[in-house]
């Protein structure tokens, strides 16, 4: 698919300020369905699918596709593409605000500002998100891997090891994009955790959001009248704390703050 001649034929400028780096690169694509290991019983949806270059991928070897994206030129350009293809379905709007339909796996090129916020949403999704295979910005998948006491690791470093297994896979070149981004982007591979660290994860979010709220301080504050105000975690700031003791922390909290002991 020529995605410079179909732009140009839709009249359709792209917008840096949604983010629209739209992938031109097939072989890249291609790798990101097999990182994901589509088949044929898999339901895949696909974030910010743009004009649908690795829509055109998922499509041939998934049972059904929902393609997200909040662009309604874009979406004008997908349904016409797929008008007589049942096993895709475009969802128009927001990511952020859509109720997400039932899927198995989920493969993306997302917008960079939406790393954080979409990535916690995939993490606390309640009916699990089972596989992501998605392209990020290369500087916030060093935050995705990032170890206690340096300068990368904090909130998401945390929360996504708790409760997916992070694999870096590859650094994407910026050719493979159209308009050619000004950062470098790298795919990766969350895996959701069979058996998870923590006994509520909407209430290790929130232990764990607060705790960067005022991440200068040593974590006794956070934990005054809990069970785990003794512990020697308690005396450590949350830079300093691994991810499972993280996890350890809130596991320990008093029933009152919703997770038992």
């Amino acid at each position: 698919m020529d995605v410079k001649q179909l732009l140009y034929e839709r009249g359709i400028r792209p917008s840096r300020g949604l983010g629209q780096y739209f992938l031109i690169d097939e072989n890249v694509a291609r790798r990101m369905v097999e990182y994901a290991g589509v088949g044929c019983e898999d339901v895949i949806l696909e974030i910010g699918a743009g004009l649908g270059s690795l829509t055109e991928q998922l499509v041939g070897r998934a049972k059904k596709v929902y393609a997200v994206e909040k662009d309604t030129a874009l979406c004008e350009v997908l349904r016409a593409r797929y008008q007589n293809q049942s096993r895709i379905e475009v969802l128009e709007g927001d990511i952020m605000k859509l109720k997400l339909p039932a899927f198995d796996k989920v493969v993306a090129s997302i917008p960079f500002a939406l790393s954080s916020p979409l990535t916690y949403k995939l993490l606390l999704h309640k009916q699990g998100f089972g596989l992501a295979v998605l392209l990020y910005q290369r500087e916030f998948t060093q935050k995705l891997i990032a170890t206690p006491n340096t300068t990368a690791y904090g909130r998401i470093s945390v929360i996504t090891q708790v409760l997916a297994e992070v694999e870096v896979l590859e650094v994407v070149h910026r050719d493979a994009f159209y308009p050619s981004p000004p950062v470098t982007t790298a795919l990766v591979r969350l895996k959701e955790k069979k058996e998870r660290l923590v006994n509520d994860t909407a209430e290790f979010f929130a232990f764990v959001t607060e705790a960067y709220d005022q991440r200068r301080k040593k974590l006794r504050w956070l934990l005054k009248g809990c069970h785990a105000e003794n512990t020697e975690l308690a005396e450590k700031r949350p830079e300093e704390l691994s991810p499972s003791e993280f996890a350890e922390l809130t596991n320990y909290l008093r029933p009152s703050r919703g997770v038992s002991r």
